[in-house]
């Protein structure tokens, strides 16, 4: 177990307090993971459709970043954290106010890179987005890793989530 993967188990069990941000952005957390993937469900809020009634496309980013970093979360070493250095979304279809099915996996790591990519599905399977991200990793500065990620996470800038 690390600290990731701790807080893992802790956002799937429901015991997790989401930080300041994904509780305004209401991004949730996730469904179930394992090493190297994680999934959740999402059912947008009403107040973030477009005036045509999509969604908002920089939303869906904000999702892709926290699924991708979730990812990160379930391979990343317990003495490391680790910051997003690159997004990428590509849209592919309009996303209505409906339920998603969103998922991602780690594709790539190194010592210093994690790289995952991520698919937004409707319900009835139809991709509507794709993203990946890459994670560089950085060592916890002069203090354990577990004060390090409690200190954030105490701060609402919790390592990857």
């Amino acid at each position: 177990m690390t600290w990731a993967t701790d807080r893992l188990d802790a956002c799937k069990a429901g015991s997790a307090t989401p930080p300041p941000i994904v509780r305004t952005l209401k991004l949730g957390l996730l469904d179930d993971w394992g090493e190297g993937w994680v999934r959740k469900s999402w059912r947008p809020d009403p107040d973030l459709a477009t005036a045509d009634g999509s969604l908002f496309g920089g939303y869906l980013a904000a999702l892709a970043d926290q699924i991708l970093a979730f990812a990160a979360m379930t391979v990343v070493p317990n003495d490391r954290l680790y910051r997003t250095v690159n997004l990428q979304l590509n849209f592919l279809k309009v996303s209505r106010n409906e339920p998603l099915a969103i998922e991602a996996r780690v594709v790539a790591q190194t010592r210093q890179l994690i790289t995952a990519r991520a698919e937004f599905r409707r319900l009835d399977g139809t991709l509507i987005a794709e993203a990946t991200a890459q994670q560089i990793v950085l060592a916890f500065e002069h203090r354990p890793a577990e004060q390090a990620a409690l200190d954030a996470m105490d701060n609402g800038q919790t390592p990857g989530v």
